[in-house]
């Protein structure tokens, strides 16, 4: 190899390495830069998020009149709030309540100043310290099916229970509610053979309402948002189980029709979810009823015949949805069924249930204590 060839691998050589180093330098200045921006916005928006949970004005007491309207959602009160000057952001409000799980904020009109803390207006709002009466109260009892709330709905605010019942199963209605609990309201209401989409979603409990003139959506609102918060509490739950807020809400369903005061609800949970471990019907009374969409005094052998997707007697499996609002002890057993061999139950017309893990065994309770009494 001549000298000359040598000079120029080494000029070449030396030329690479500087360029290396210039690269190196580049990507370092930049990575530098990009850490700056990235700390100097990390920083920012910690101080705007510390600086908005504080109190806006703390050496001003005045207090004002904040109207939070029935029916508000989170957002809706922190934007309230917002505009009359007591917090300074209404997203840090919503995700500080999200952060704290803060739920149950009541209606009404609040004295509340800038100098208070986020703790202290959140407190407030919890207390029902309000200056509006009760108008009416709507009391739903578990169990109860949407046209029976339709009914109790209409009675206590003086409307007609057929408009009511009319708008509740109205999909625009349905989709209003859809898009203020998304996670509660799934497209699962509006499958195929679905009756009516809120059945099963309104909370049974009593809801205080303060004007005469409340809309039926300011009426359902709380029902719904009463369901989400306690759903809420059974999200790991429902995770491990691995059951969807419809599935939830329809097994729910099942075990509160079918119990009685007297009666483990645990134990119904274990029977429906070791007949579908078999592929077995469920065949409970009131789906054949639910189906029929009539009340009657009992189930008869020709009323299971019935070709509807609710009748347990004819299809495997959950029915498309609940068939009655349930109670947080449904719900419960529905998540946390007793481990038992049992496949089949009947109530005595004392009330009390029997479980049997056999069709025989089953048979001769039958006889015993419901057809020889008839």
């Amino acid at each position: 190899m001549t000298d000359d060839k040598k000079g120029k691998m080494k000029k070449q050589l030396i030329e690479r390495q500087t360029e290396a180093r210039v690269v190196r330098k580049i990507v370092l200045i930049t990575a530098i830069i990009l850490f700056v921006i990235i700390g100097v916005g990390g920083l920012g928006g910690f101080l705007y998020v510390n600086s908005a949970l504080k109190p806006v004005n703390p050496d001003n007491d005045k207090v004002k009149n904040v109207e939070i309207p029935i029916g508000s959602s989170v957002s809706g009160i922190g934007q309230v709030l917002e505009e009359n000057g007591i917090i300074k952001d209404a997203r840090v409000f919503k995700y500080y309540v999200k952060l704290k799980n803060e739920s149950g904020f009541m209606a009404g009109t609040y004295e509340l100043a800038p100098a208070m803390t986020l703790g202290q207006v959140i407190s407030e709002l919890k207390t029902g310290n309000v200056d509006q009466e009760v108008v009416f109260k709507v009391t739903l009892p578990e169990g109860k099916q949407l046209e029976q709330i339709a009914a109790i709905i209409a009675e206590k605010a003086d409307m007609d229970a057929d408009e009511v019942f009319a708008e509740l199963n109205d999909k625009a209605f349905v989709q209003k509610m859809q898009e203020k609990f998304p996670s509660v309201i799934t497209d699962d209401v509006f499958a195929e053979n679905i009756k009516y989409p809120l059945e099963g979603y309104l909370f049974p409990a009593t809801y205080d309402y303060y004007k005469e003139d409340a809309t039926i959506e300011e009426i359902i609102t709380p029902m719904i948002k009463k369901t989400s918060e306690v759903l809420t509490q059974y999200t790991e739950a429902m995770e491990k189980k691995e059951m969807s807020v419809h599935e939830l809400l329809t097994m729910a369903s099942l075990i509160e029709e079918e119990a009685t005061a007297q009666v483990d609800r645990d134990k119904i949970a274990s029977v429906f979810y070791n007949r579908m471990d078999e592929d077995m019907p469920l065949q409970t009374d009131p789906t054949v009823l639910y189906a029929h969409g009539e009340h009657k005094e009992r189930t008869l052998y020709k009323h299971l015949e019935i070709d509807d997707p609710y009748n347990t007697y004819k299809y495997n499996g959950l029915t498309p949805g609940p068939i009655a609002n349930a109670g947080s002890t449904s719900i419960e057993a529905a998540l946390n069924p007793e481990e038992t061999d049992y496949l089949y139950f009947l109530a005595t017309p004392e009330g009390e249930v029997l479980f049997s893990k056999t069709l025989d065994e089953h048979n001769v309770k039958k006889n015993e204590h419901i057809t020889s009494n008839n």
